[in-house]
């Protein structure tokens, strides 16, 4: 479910010290939180992540999730370059890039083992790739070693998490619908069989049939983990909440639309301090060359999934 897998040091051997010179941060400040709580650097940035960095000084962070990306209030700060406590980029001396809180309580440590679910304790070094997306950087945590522990952690990544059409559902999906089903199938099986019959009503397109109409599905979805909130129907259709497994709830927009290639003006961004992450939730998936930050979730691939049950 995207949660940590231990492995040994002594079977990872040189992998593990192969890959020491790969980004990742390192947290200080573990015997001396009440002098600002632990702090992370940045170590081995690649040179596209450092130039960006040097030229916008401060830069926003989103942390990639089993779920898929989330907004932080966290900073990628400069070496050169410090904020204030009204948030405001003035010159500093610390000499090393880094993460900022910005006005959250806690650091990116304790938002990485809040969403992967990972025991307490400091972080000795967390391996992470960075992508750059919405001006922002969008961080993935791969490997994490806390102090006292002897194995690391690979964090399992997949591939579109929150995405299931006929073409592709992610082993996320497959994780959740197996949990379910260990311990109430039937309920599974008519959670599938509803969705198939509002799907098909799009698709055989009875008449004066309305998009919303595919809300109807709410309660069977939400036996699957998905609570689809009010339609408002501007900007984003419905404000959402998933929960996977044992994993915290993911807040994220859903579109809702009939056929998924009516998907357009969201595709960039709902606005300038929001990123472009949404799910669409459609009868029949068409829409070519889906942006890597969107999820799909079609609903008519559920009745070819049920005979799997």
């Amino acid at each position: 479910m995207g949660r940590g897998v231990e492995s040994s040091n002594s079977m990872r051997g040189k992998i593990y010290l192969a890959d020491f010179a790969d980004m990742h941060i390192q947290q200080t400040k573990r015997e001396s939180r009440v002098s600002g709580g632990p702090q992370y650097y940045f170590h081995n940035l690649t040179d596209a992540v450092k130039i960006y960095l040097r030229k916008k000084q401060v830069v926003p962070l989103a942390l990639v999730t089993p779920y898929g990306a989330t907004k932080t209030t966290f900073y990628a700060i400069s070496k050169d370059t410090k904020l204030n406590s009204k948030g405001e980029k003035l010159v500093g001396k610390v000499g090393h890039d880094r993460i900022q809180q910005g006005s959250s309580s806690n650091s990116i440590g304790e938002a990485i083992r809040f969403w992967y679910n990972l025991s307490r304790g400091d972080f000795e070094r967390i391996d992470i790739e960075v992508d750059i997306l919405d001006y922002s950087f969008y961080i993935v945590p791969t490997i994490c070693k806390q102090v006292a522990a002897k194995r690391s952690i690979t964090i399992d990544h997949i591939e579109r998490p929150l995405t299931f059409t006929s073409d592709y559902i992610s082993k996320f999906w497959k994780d959740q619908i197996s949990a379910i089903s260990r311990k109430d199938k039937e309920l599974v099986k008519w959670s599938f069989d509803e969705i198939s019959q509002i799907a098909n009503d799009h698709i055989n397109k009875v008449p004066h049939i309305q998009e919303p109409d595919l809300l109807r599905a709410c309660g069977a979805l939400k036996h699957l983990g998905i609570s689809l909130g009010a339609y408002v129907g501007k900007g984003y259709d419905c404000k959402s909440f998933f929960q996977f497994d044992e994993l915290p709830e993911y807040s994220v927009p859903v579109e809702i639309k009939r056929f998924s290639k009516g998907f357009h003006y969201q595709m960039k961004k709902y606005g300038k301090d929001e990123l472009s992450r949404a799910v669409i939730l459609c009868a029949q998936h068409d829409l070519t060359n889906v942006h890597k930050n969107i999820d799909v979730i079609e609903l008519s691939a559920f009745s070819q999934f049920r005979n799997s049950l």
